[in-house]
Formats: C-alpha cells, structure tokens, sequence
C-alpha cells in the first residue's frame, strides 16, 4: 500500500510514497507521547483518590472532607500537591536542552531510547514510594524523560515524513498523547475501586509499560537521513535510507537539498548563539510564542485537574474520574479530525477554527459557574452537565487546533542547523509554563474563582491574532524548503532582511 507524494521544491520534484516502513518507524517513535499523555491523565486523577491524598497530603483531605467553612474553590490550594504535579515539568525543561546536545550530536535515536529508559525507572519508583520525597524524585525522572522524549520525537517524525504528509505524521504525536490520557483515567477509575487503598499505585506504576515499549522499540529505529548526514557525512547510506523510507530510487533532489542543510549545520559550531541571528528571528519568536500560548489556553489545567474540578461542583469521586474518561475520548476524537484535515486545508484555518470553540467555550464555563456555584454547597446536576459539555467543547477546540498545531508547526519550521537547538527551546518553553501553570492554578482558583476561565478566554484572544498576523501557512512546503514562507512573509520578510550566510555553489552538493 502507498500513497503517491510529488513536491514542488525551487524546480526540483521530490517523489516518494507512505510506506509501510516510515509508517511503522514513526509509529513506534510517536509511541512517546503515549508516556506524556498518561502522565498528564494519571497525576490529576490519582489527586483526587482519597487513599493517595490520605498518604502524602493530609492537609488537602482534610480540608475537602473535613473543614466545611472552607470555600469550593479553594480545598485544594496546597503547594506541596501542586509540587507533585509540577516537578515533573521543570526536570523536563531542565533536560530538554540536554537533549538538544545529545540529539545534534549522537542523534534522534539515542535520545528517544534515554526518555524511555528514564521513563521506566520513574514510574517504578512512583509506584513503590512510601513518602511524598520519594514520589516527587520519581516524578523527576518521569521529567528527565519527558525532556528527551519531547525534543526528539517531533524533530524524528519531521525529518522522516514526506512533506505532503507531514502535518498528519506529527499529529500522530499528539494521537498517541491522547491515547494516553485516556488510558490513565480508564485505569484511574478502575484502581480506585481496589479495595485497601493502594490502587494508586497501579496507575503510577503502569507508566512504565508503554515507557518499556518506546525503549526497547527504538532500539530497532532507523535514524533519519537528515541526522546520517549530519553526524557521518555518508551521503551514500543516507540516500539508501532515503530509498527505503520513500519507497523509490529516485531521491536526488531531496538528497540534495539535506546534504546543502548539512553543510550549513556543520557551519554552526554553536546553534544557540546563532539562534540570535537576524534571519533565524522568526523561527526564535515561534519556538517561545507558540509553545507558550498552547499551554496559557488552559488545557493542562483541564486535564491535570478536571477530577478536582468536578469534586468541587459536588461530582463524586468516580462521577469525577468518568467525566475526565468523556473528554479524553472527545478530545482523541478531535485529534484524529485535525489529522485527516491538517494537509487538506492547511494548519492556519484550524487554529481559527479551534480558537472560536475554545473562546466561545471558556465564556459560557466561567458564566455559569459565576452563576450557579458558590463558595459553600454543591451546583445542581443539570448545571454540572452543562459545564461538562462545555468542556468537552473546549477540549474539541485543543484537540483540532493547538493541541497537535503546536507541535506540528514547530517541529517543520526550523533548519537543519539550528533544529535541535530550537526544538529545545519548544520543549523548554512548553515545560515551563506548563510548570508555572500548575504551580499556580489552585491558587489562582482559590483567588479568580470562576474568574480563571475568562483569565485564559482572554489569552485565546491574543493568541488567535498572533496566528493571523505573524503564522505563514507551512502546508506542503519541504522542511529544509521552509525558509522560503518567512522571505515571502509581508512582515517577516522587513525583520530578516538579507540572509548573513549562503551555502557556497561548491558546496551544495557532493554527490555519493
């Protein structure tokens, strides 16, 4: 089975098809999303276990079972429980520029087989802590993993998927992610049924089984051939592989475009510094700025606290795990959408249309609760029903547009010799707010009160100008092509001006 790929490409054909081998190999690769989603899904759920609470943070349970006089809003405002969740993510950020290294240099492949070793050993820990230290050591490493993983599986997906299929190859990151978020809910709502109490230490646990699956499949990874050519210089086993995963003999002119990036990666001795660079602005602005709006729409908050959400309204706590079920399926749902769409219409009208839903959305949640849910008491049924399928609303919005759109786009747009460096900088970013966020979220839920819903509807505002004024549409644009959309770009192309460094005519290519 293949499908047929010609690219225009400065005069040049590129051909190929979707074999079953870049199939296969992105697969296994886009596997680690699975271990991010999980963790994303399983943290926020075993929070509101109340054996887990009972264990590392007594303070939190007390407050929700015991001290009524306390508002809804704010039984969970506990820095040591936003601790556990957030460590994780400032490890991350930490060791995705460690991974930036190790993927220039060693390349794809080592690095996505250390995420998953770290993942394994991170869960195991978790699962078998008996104090909030040692869980909280576990988390970091879970983070350790999550900054190599991170870095380079969109960087691997990238390189290996032809370019009229690239978006839909990347999203399937953001697939596997949510599969993973549903995957830890399922099995939250089933371990909280354990009776004695140490169900919790299943959904920690079972992190290491996809983690297991990602380390030992990467071990049988083909690497890309932008990174062959970039550690060997063996033009002859890159076009090999070329071959192979194209699924044709005739790849000279995509060859010919890696060995000239090569060149100009192998001219960069220090990619961060040259990330400063003039003509590398735009990409410098979109490695901050989209990472940054994906995580300030909200949805982490959503999704590590959509079970405390519930309890606050008055859901039970199995009523609460099932509607954090519902929206990972709804919002898997959506993914697979944007995949079918992403390299039909293009990546800019389904951020508009993403940003719409989770606007509109995010107003009409933080109404009602304005409206319906006091500090002391419950919301009535019909209400809570009406919030959750405003959610699920929401979470279709993400799942179609910044959910997989924020790492599709900044996984193409970067050239090969500052590739890993700026992928870092994604990653770190992503990490961080996702860090500061849930550092601050029950805090802010305990101040804002219904209020934090209208904080993150007015962001969705500023991020969906960004995206018309400043986002050239990268549909079907060879990813060592794509510094072309920022010098065609009405302002980008004022910020750039002249390029500083051009590959020299006879350096462009030497043939094998």
């Amino acid at each position: 089975m293949a499908v047929g790929v010609a690219i225009e490409s400065d005069g040049k054909q590129y051909n190929g098809k979707i074999t079953k081998f870049v199939l296969l190999s992105c697969m296994m690769a886009a596997s680690g999303g699975l271990i991010f989603g999980y963790d994303v899904g399983v943290s926020g759920g075993v929070s509101s276990m109340d054996p887990f609470l009972k264990k590392f943070f007594p303070g939190v349970y007390r407050k929700m079972k015991e001290e009524s006089d306390v508002s809804n809003y704010c039984k969970f405002n506990s820095q040591l429980l936003t601790c556990f969740t957030s460590s994780l993510y400032i490890a991350g950020l930490i060791f995705s520029f460690v991974a930036a290294t190790v993927t220039r240099k060693y390349g794809r492949k080592p690095s996505i087989i250390i995420g998953g070793l770290s993942y394994m050993v991170g869960a195991a820990i978790g699962g078998a802590a008996y104090n909030v230290y040692v869980l909280i050591l576990g988390r970091v490493l879970l983070g350790v993993g999550l900054g190599f993983t991170n870095q380079s599986v969109p960087l691997y997906l990238a390189e290996m998927a032809p370019s009229t299929y690239r978006g839909a190859f990347n999203i399937a990151f953001q697939i596997c992610i949510s599969i993973g978020q549903i995957s830890a809910t399922l099995i939250n709502y089933g371990t909280v049924r354990i009776k004695g109490g140490w169900g919790w230490r299943i959904s920690i646990a079972m992190a290491g089984v996809p983690a297991a699956f990602l380390a030992l499949g990467a071990l049988f990874l083909p690497e890309t051939p932008n990174s062959l050519i970039q550690h060997s210089d063996d033009q002859e086993k890159a076009k090999k592989m070329l071959q192979k995963i194209r699924g044709t003999d005739d790849v000279q002119a995509e060859l010919e475009d890696i060995v000239e990036a090569s060149y100009a990666s192998q001219a960069i001795k220090h990619p961060f510094r040259n990330l400063m660079q003039r003509k590398y602005r735009p990409q410098l602005v979109m490695s901050v700025a989209i990472p940054f709006f994906q995580q300030i729409t909200g949805i982490n908050v959503i999704s590590f606290y959509a079970p405390l959400l519930f309890l606050t309204m008055g859901s039970g706590e199995n009523a609460s795990l099932m509607a954090a079920t519902v929206m990972g399926v709804i919002g898997s749902t959506f993914v697979l959408l944007a995949l079918v769409l992403v390299d039909r219409i293009g990546r800019r009208p389904l951020f508009h249309i993403g940003g719409i839903q989770m606007l509109v959305s995010q107003v009409l949640v933080g109404g009602l609760m304005a409206a319906k849910l006091g500090d002391h008491g419950s919301m009535e049924k019909g209400y809570a029903l009406a919030i959750l399928l405003l959610i699920c609303v929401y979470i279709a919005g993400f799942g179609l547009s910044w959910g997989p759109l924020g790492w599709v786009v900044t996984s193409e747009i970067f050239p090969l010799e500052i590739r890993s460096a700026a992928q870092s900088i994604t990653v770190a970013v992503n990490l961080f707010m996702t860090f500061f966020i849930a550092q601050i979220f029950l805090a802010m839920l305990c101040h804002f009160k219904s209020g934090i819903f209208f904080f993150f509807a007015a962001w969705v505002v500023v991020m969906s100008v960004f995206i018309y004024f400043l986002l050239p549409e990268t549909k079907n644009i060879p990813i060592e092509k794509m510094d072309k959309i920022w010098k065609e770009h009405f302002f980008w192309k004022r910020v750039i001006g002249e390029s500083e460094y051009e590959v020299p005519e006879d350096k462009k290519f030497e043939a094998a």
